[in-house]
């Protein structure tokens, strides 16, 4: 198959697969936490680094492994990646012991950060310009839909099999993802201009770059303190059974799906005014959630409104990254891309983090709430970067 003759339809969909196999794999260790506990004997806090390190993992690895491979070839290094994925699941499944667990762990994690800074660019490249958020959010969807479809499956597999089995799934997906990308990513996608280090402080010594940066961890982590123990507040708070939990988070799922689409052509054209809007939208959500928290019905719909709104900044914040990158460090878009994954990342880790903490002192209740703090902050800096560029 000649590359000028691969639709960009096609080249789209190699990345929501990639995306949807690498999405199901950074959670997939908390549904099967207490059989890892008891294959290796170690302690429940132990094998929470299973979900720690990789997130630190893709934090650290993005920015650094752009630079290493800064000139490898587009397609080459999504065929590179995708490899290192599968070879870190593989040894994740057969690990003898928890330090080729976690060893597996990091190896993905790092595959991880690299896939979804250099494909967000991709995404971009290869349509129009007044799509690339639309392109950016495709790509994206897969990733999103896999917290809540892709991990659920992989760990009943786990669970009702052997944990290893779940591993196997994610080595099953990896490999659908690298014949996609082998088949359907064209081989003459344009290389990032040159760039070292040094363009980490080229990107940070920018107020409006480090600013989206910023917004990008408080506006995306908003959705976490609550997303992260949805379970628990659907069973506990909203008394859903556990069927009908896979259900709603199915659900769930398709929700997102339409938030990111809606959210990539929402940004399409002005896509700082339109994140200040889709924040204010997942500030109202998470209003709704505390006030339904109690309601069985009308809880249902609070959730399924938080999953339209959980994820629908997402293409906004990357598509605003890339043009702001563009016009200031034009020679580290991908860096700056690769920094901005982080930013999502820590925002998972703070956000979470955050959460677990109201969750331990019994007040679940308020998880939504510390997301609406994370936002008020967030819009307000957004207000300032939209000033200064306005300037």
């Amino acid at each position: 198959m000649e590359s000028k003759k691969i639709s960009p339809a096609w080249t789209l969909m190699a990345l929501a697969i990639s995306a949807f196999a690498i999405g199901s794999t950074e959670f997939i260790s908390v549904g099967i936490m207490p059989l890892i506990v008891e294959s290796f004997g170690v302690s429940l806090s132990t094998a929470g680094l299973t979900v720690s390190l990789y997130a630190l993992g893709v934090t650290i690895g993005a920015p650094l492994l752009t630079l290493l491979t800064n000139r490898l070839n587009r397609k080459t290094l999504l065929i590179y990646i995708m490899l290192g994925f599968v070879i870190g699941n593989i040894l994740a499944a057969s690990a003898p012991n928890f330090t080729i667990l976690l060893i597996g762990r990091i190896v993905t994690a790092l595959s991880h950060g690299i896939f979804m800074a250099v494909s967000s660019v991709i995404a971009a490249d290869v349509v129009e310009p007044n799509k690339r958020a639309s392109a950016i959010s495709i790509m994206f969807t897969g990733l999103t839909v896999a917290t809540v479809t892709g991990v659920p499956l992989g760990t009943f597999i786990g669970q009702t099999f052997f944990w290893r089995g779940s591993f196997i799934f994610l080595i099953v997906l990896g490999l659908i993802g690298l014949i996609s990308s082998i088949l359907l990513v064209p081989n003459n996608l344009p290389l990032p201009l040159h760039t070292d280090y040094k363009g980490i402080w080229r990107i940070l010594k920018q107020p409006q770059l480090l600013l989206i940066i910023i917004i990008t961890a408080l506006g995306y982590g908003a959705t976490y303190p609550a997303y992260t123990y949805i379970s628990e507040i659907l069973h506990n708070n909203m008394s859903w059974s556990s069927s009908a939990i896979v259900v709603i988070l199915i659900g769930y799922g398709f929700a997102v799906a339409v938030g990111n689409t809606l959210g990539g052509r929402f940004a399409n054209k002005n896509p700082l005014s339109a994140l200040i809007y889709m924040f204010g939208g997942l500030a109202i959500a998470l209003f709704f959630l505390i006030f339904a928290m109690n309601s069985h019905y009308l809880g249902l719909i609070a959730v399924l409104l938080l999953g339209i709104f959980a994820f629908m900044n997402v293409p906004g914040l990357q598509l605003y990254m890339l043009q702001l990158s563009e016009n200031y460090t034009p020679e580290d878009v991908s860096l700056a891309s690769s920094l901005n994954i982080s930013a999502f990342n820590i925002g998972i880790m703070f956000g979470s983090t955050m959460g677990g903490q109201a969750a331990s002192a019994n007040l679940l209740s308020l998880t939504p709430l510390i997301g609406i703090i994370m936002l008020v902050v967030g819009i307000s800096l957004t207000f300032i970067l939209k000033f200064k560029e306005q300037r």
